[in-house]
Order: C-alpha cells, then structure tokens, then sequence
C-alpha cells in the first residue's frame, strides 16, 4: 500500500465547500488524506471564543505536512483563512494554493512564503502540486 500524503485544506466555508467536499472525493481514490477543521465559525479570529477553536486547528495543521488553500472569490478577505496560512508558514508545512477561477484574489497571507501553486483547479494540476511542494 502507498504512503498517503497527509493534506490540510484551508477553506471560505461559506462559500468554496462544493471544492472541499470535491478534494475529499478525490481523498477517496488517490494517494492523499486529507483533513481539515470543517465547521462553519461565526467568531472573529481575535476574539477570545476563538481560542478553542484556533488550538483544534493548529493540532491538525501541525499533524499535516502539506497545507493546501483553495482561492475561491472571497478567500482573500477571511480572516480565519488568513490565520490558517500564517500558522501553516510559522509551523513549516508544506504550502499549496490553488485558485477555483484565474482572476480571485490571492489572501496577502500567501505572498512571500514559498508557496506553491497548482495552475488549475484539476486532479492533475494539483497533484502535482503536492507531488513538488
């Protein structure tokens, strides 16, 4: 049996879980595993009801090595979002964004940390992603 490469997904739950739920799919026949903090938060990131809920997601931000954010049309204004890239840079993992249309906004979070990008939003494209991440 192969290794399977343990992958976060960093999401806009509100708006990109139809891409989510499309990578969990593909989880199911590949060679990845993904995982993910998949629970809508209607708490500010610097709130202090966040604690608990920051705590979880950095445990399995830590227990991934690759960290893969999908760019959907509002990502780049998240908050929590946002918080999840810079944690993933701060802990070292491995960073892969891949944008759901060519003309989103990339979260600023996202610049300058040697992210890796997938081209498209395919199979292919982000695979390989992983694959030289």
């Amino acid at each position: 049996m192969a290794y399977k490469k343990k992958v976060f997904i960093s999401y806009d739950y509100d708006n990109d879980r139809h891409y989510k739920n499309l990578l969990l799919a593909w989880d199911a026949h590949t060679l990845f595993d993904f995982s993910l903090y998949d629970h809508s938060v209607d708490v500010s990131v610097n709130s202090t009801n966040a604690n608990y809920i920051k705590t979880v997601i950095t445990r399995a931000i830590v227990d991934a090595p690759y960290f893969l954010v999908i760019v959907g049309r509002y990502t780049h204004s998240s908050a929590w979002v946002s918080w999840e890239i810079q944690k993933a840079a701060e802990q070292g993992r491995r960073i892969i964004a891949v944008k759901t249309d060519r003309e989103n906004i990339s979260p600023p979070a996202l610049f300058g940390i040697g992210a890796s990008w997938a081209m498209s939003f395919t199979y292919n494209a982000i695979r390989s992603a992983i694959d030289n991440a």
